[in-house]
């Protein structure tokens, strides 16, 4: 929670994706921020659908709906759904705010928008750097050229480490061949 009670920045940052080369939010992800049901929120959306323009919203594709749940291997959506879920854009999730009215929604939204606002100036720094290394590495010569390239090891972002996939059984050890009382073997 941050500050005001709501949700901080990073768990919200957690569920901001890619799709069609935007960063969007899924339905159920934000109706669970604002605290109501998923199609509470889809409701509230096609009531007002002439706000919500394509570059604001748009429903998932199969193709996209599979490979997203493939990605996400833990669904906090619940069992199969019946509906794809819908994606909102930064401009879309702003609009939210207009057509649900609660202090929690104005509270949360607020929250988003410091979110995509930290991720546009993470991008926007780790690009003013790039070109910075760029032009310096162009005004010395080869003796730098390695301390060049571990800096741009160190620009590239820590991969994930990734989960563990299967079952880990631990058994107890064996007894074959311990003596169990006098001069008896155990079998």
């Amino acid at each position: 929670m941050s500050e005001n009670g709501v949700v901080q920045v990073d768990q919200i940052e957690s569920i901001i994706f890619l799709i069609r080369g935007q960063k969007v939010m899924l339905s159920p992800h934000l109706a669970e921020l604002y605290d109501i049901e998923p199609r509470v929120l889809v409701q509230a959306v096609k009531r007002n659908i002439d706000r919500f323009p394509g570059d604001f919203m748009f429903q998932l594709s199969d193709d996209e709906f599979v490979n997203l749940k493939s990605q996400i291997v833990t669904s906090s959506w619940g069992g199969p759904r019946r509906a794809k879920p819908y994606a909102f854009t930064e401009q879309g999730v702003a609009m939210l705010s207009s057509v649900l009215r609660s202090k929690r929604a104005v509270q949360v939204n607020i929250e988003i928008m410091r979110a995509f606002v930290r991720l546009r100036q993470l991008l926007a720094s780790h690009t003013e750097l790039a070109s910075k290394l760029l032009e310096m590495e162009k005004k010395y010569d080869e003796q730098f050229k390695i301390v060049f390239e571990a800096i741009r090891q160190l620009m590239i972002p820590p991969a994930k480490p990734r989960k563990k996939i299967g079952v880990v059984v631990k058994e107890k050890k064996a007894a074959y061949g311990k003596k169990v009382g006098k001069g008896k073997e155990k079998r």
